[in-house]
């Protein structure tokens, strides 16, 4: 029994388990598909529901995170409000390739491919440890990529893998977007996948190892000095993840109008020290310093842009 390597097999399996986004709504049930609001009218409704939240939250911006662990399937939702006109928005996050440089940035993505396709396009991630990790000892994730929608007040991408690591499966991926006004956005996330015993399992020992002292965001009960208590578990996964990708998104719209020479050395670095404002959620043991120069090696690795899949 290889029981002492199933902590480094969790955390490369729900690493790459958390190559995607973020999750289905909160009304959605166990293995359903992944939701969609598939209207304008629709997320506005949302929009006005959580309002509130997004204005009043301990996040120190304009965001609202849940998460859900339902009978083997993770879920989660990111709603948020961007300063980034609709329009710039909608034609940053369309392409499939941009989507390899929003998912370059977190320390687990060593590399990225996309094919953009009349109907339908292709990503390839490729995920590994935190630390420098050959692309041949990594984690495949191909992603069926589709433009649903794209109107002048709406943005829909989805995206689709049936099969991961160690018995995860079902993996579906969801943006949308809408205007709010001339300057502002409001775009949800939606992530989910289903697991199985192994993975289970994997994940168990890492949150009883590695992960013991890993919490997310949201609020559940209060410890026994009074102060509210942090989530932990698979939704404390789900929603450290959530938070990553969602400070990657706000990190490329910020700099998709830099010269090319110094776009992704800016991002990379807006992304780190974003991450740096929640250290009990984010911190990790790589400083600045080696976290650029890893991916620096891993963008050279695959080229700048990221190279086309089946080229």
């Amino acid at each position: 029994m290889t029981f002492p390597r199933i902590p480094q097999l969790a955390a490369r399996a729900f690493l790459a388990a958390a190559a995607g986004f973020f999750a289905l709504p909160s009304n959605s049930a166990p293995g359903e598909a992944l939701a969609r609001s598939t209207s304008v009218d629709t997320l506005r409704d949302k929009y006005a529901q959580v309002r509130d939240r997004l204005e009043k939250n301990p996040y120190g911006r304009p965001l609202w995170l849940d998460s859900r662990d339902l009978s083997g399937k993770l879920q989660g939702d990111a709603y948020a409000v961007v300063t980034q006109p609709f329009a710039k928005v909608q034609a940053a996050l369309a392409p499939a390739s941009s989507w390899c440089e929003v998912l370059m940035m977190p320390f687990n993505t060593k590399s990225c491919a996309a094919k953009d396709g009349h109907d339908t396009s292709r990503l390839s991630l490729f995920v590994g440890r935190k630390s420098d990790t050959p692309v041949e000892s990594t984690f495949r994730l191909d992603f069926d990529y589709a433009l649903t929608a794209r109107t002048a007040d709406y943005l829909e991408v989805v995206l689709k893998a049936g099969d991961g690591p160690l018995g995860t499966r079902d993996y579906h991926i969801l943006l949308e977007a809408i205007p709010l006004d001339e300057s502002r956005t409001f775009l949800h996330f939606g992530y989910a996948y289903s697991y199985g015993m192994v993975s289970k399992l994997a994940m168990q020992v890492y949150l009883a190892t590695a992960g013991a002292s890993k919490v997310g965001f949201s609020t559940e009960g209060r410890e026994g000095n009074g102060q509210p208590r942090l989530v932990g578990g698979m939704r404390g996964v789900m929603e450290r993840n959530t938070m990553r990708y969602y400070l990657a998104i706000d990190a490329f719209l910020a700099t998709t109008e830099l010269p090319p020479a110094t776009r992704v050395t800016r991002r990379l670095n807006d992304w780190f020290s974003a991450t740096e404002r929640y250290p009990r959620q984010l911190g990790e043991d790589i400083g600045r310093i080696q976290y650029l120069a890893m991916k620096q090696r891993e963008y050279a690795r695959m080229g700048t842009p990221p190279r086309v899949a089946g080229t």
